[in-house]
């Protein structure tokens, strides 16, 4: 058991993995991490599937009966990827039984659907409906068009991770949101403690754009506040959700759950940062922080816990941003960006992993 993996997890942080494939289902290696990594939960997206589906033979068996019964490849990929996410719910039920928070596993709408409210709506009823487990979570994008469809999906009871959050604005949206889908669930009368929710804060990303504007301006100031952005965006987010989830909206919600801040993206892609960097600053009781396994395997290392590291920065996190803006970063253009390439790069993801499937199923049937 890693010792620093369980100081975070005993200061509140749930370790969600960022992957998940078929491999990992069947050689027991999900179930290993779960058992000595302190790992409570899963994450994938496009990407990862992607990936997963392009390095397996352990697909070849199921690709062979999804050819002979003559479907797309979408349809395909459908199968492949609930089947895996059931199988990962299923070795993270005991987890779940535990604790309802965690032992979760998150499966996204297709990505091409992120400017399309009902076919978004439509999407997630089927994967939770195909999944057919309690601890599955559906992703839906923070798009604007996918507001209105988290708040459709929490009023049906289905569980919800909200994906691809780059600003404060769009948070706060997101969080209403949730609660205005959990006021039309209370109407029909369901049980809202069955009703889970995360929201997935990008953070690396932050870091990659606004630093390279930084280096673009080339002052002493502007470089002075490299590797400053992402960090004080998630803090200030925090401080919103600690102030929404204390108001008086959420309390007349009697028996809801709390939409937990998620910490995505967390692996650093500058190598002058510490590789834990977006762990160990972003420490704070009741928040997921989902990690690709070398980011959690370099805090499994050298990881360091020193507490509580998101709490009360507000006012540094607004000092921060009043800085960017001083020196010429103009932050809400960069978070536009960010949505933008966020939703392109998992169409991408997904245009590939079609172009994989097809060619697969192809040759299982050659």
């Amino acid at each position: 058991m890693s010792e620093r993996l369980e100081a975070l997890a005993a200061a509140g942080v749930s370790i969600w993995l960022d992957d998940l494939s078929r491999e990992r289902l069947e050689t027991g290696n999900l179930a290993d991490l779960v058992k000595n990594s302190s790992v409570v939960g899963v994450t994938t997206n496009p990407t990862i599937f992607a990936g997963a589906l392009s390095d397996g033979e352990r697909y070849d068996s199921q690709l062979r009966e999804e050819h002979a019964r003559g479907i797309s490849a979408a349809e395909a990929i459908f199968e492949l990827t609930t089947e895996d996410v059931r199988n990962a719910c299923d070795v993270l039920a005991p987890v779940y039984a535990a604790n309802p928070y965690d032992g979760r596993v998150s499966i996204e709408v297709e990505p091409g659907l992120a400017m399309d409210t009902e076919a978004t709506i439509a999407q997630a009823k089927q994967l939770w409906a195909a999944v057919d487990r309690p601890n599955v979570m559906v992703k839906i994008p923070a798009t604007e068009p996918g507001l209105p469809a988290i708040t459709a999906a929490i009023a049906e009871g289905i569980s919800v991770n909200v994906t691809l959050i780059f600003s404060l604005e769009r948070y706060r949206a997101v969080m209403d949101a949730y609660l205005a889908g959990l006021e039309q669930a209370a109407a029909k009368g369901i049980d809202l403690s069955t009703i889970h929710s995360v929201a997935s804060f990008f953070i690396s990303r932050v870091d990659s754009e606004v630093d390279k504007r930084l280096d673009a301006i080339g002052t002493e100031e502007a470089t002075a506040l490299k590797g400053r952005a992402a960090l004080a965006n998630a803090w200030a987010a925090y401080a919103a959700y600690d102030e929404v989830f204390a108001g008086e909206r959420f309390a007349a919600l009697a028996g809801a759950n709390r939409q937990r801040p998620l910490w995505a993206s967390t692996g650093v892609k500058d190598p002058a940062y510490p590789d834990t960097l977006y762990v160990s600053e972003l420490v704070v009781d009741g928040c997921v922080n989902t990690m690709p396994e070398k980011t959690m395997q370099a805090f499994a290392d050298h990881g360091q816990v020193t507490g509580d590291t998101v709490t009360g920065r507000g006012a540094e996190a607004a000092e921060v941003f009043e800085r960017l803006a001083a020196v010429g970063v103009d932050f809400g253009d960069v978070l536009v960006v960010l949505e933008r390439e966020g939703v392109e790069k998992f169409v991408t993801s997904w245009d590939e992993l079609v172009e994989t499937v097809t060619a697969q199923l192809a040759a299982v049937g050659s």
